[in-house]
């Protein structure tokens, strides 16, 4: 690795940069069923207001995570999805590794007993990720919905808390 990385805290200022490296993942073609990124405003209703983090090394941003809600319903107050990007030049790096390890940590303070994973079956480094981070694979959604006009299918993932909320 090419530097310190360092876990912080997501800030208003840090937009444009988490903006640029989603774009960047989105396209990789295998990020996200998105095709553009949404204004800070639409990104920000869609998110907790916890656990959002960048991975800084040096001055810059190499990474992102946050965490949106699966639910509105309260019986899915402690279940969220997990949204990892990693700016290209920083991919292998170890920069997801510490983001992902971060933001379950931040999860389980603020009382999250479930994380989800919906990711690309070739998005393999995403996936192996997220196994050798606690995550197992449930299930997979087959032809979930179309990608410029392919049908793709998505591989669900969960991490269930120790410490958290519901247990086992």
């Amino acid at each position: 690795m090419r530097g310190d990385v360092v876990i912080r805290e997501m800030r208003p200022d840090d937009w444009d940069a988490v903006r640029r490296i989603y774009e960047a993942g989105l396209a990789t073609g295998n990020a996200s069923f998105e095709i553009d990124s949404p204004s800070s405003q639409v990104w920000d209703e869609s998110h907790h207001r916890h656990s959002r983090l960048v991975a800084r090394v040096g001055d810059g941003i190499a990474g992102w995570a946050a965490l949106s809600p699966v639910s509105r319903r309260a019986c899915y107050a402690g279940v969220a999805e997990v949204s990892l990007y990693v700016d290209t030049r920083w991919r292998g790096c170890g920069v997801g590794r510490k983001l992902l390890a971060a933001v379950i940590a931040s999860s389980e303070r603020e009382g999250i007993w479930s994380l989800y994973g919906s990711t690309f079956p070739e998005n393999e480094p995403s996936l192996r990720l997220q196994l050798s981070c606690g995550f197992r694979i449930v299930g997979r959604r087959e032809r979930i919905a179309q990608h410029h006009g392919v049908w793709r299918d998505t591989v669900i993932t969960e991490r269930r808390s120790a410490v958290a909320g519901a247990q086992r």
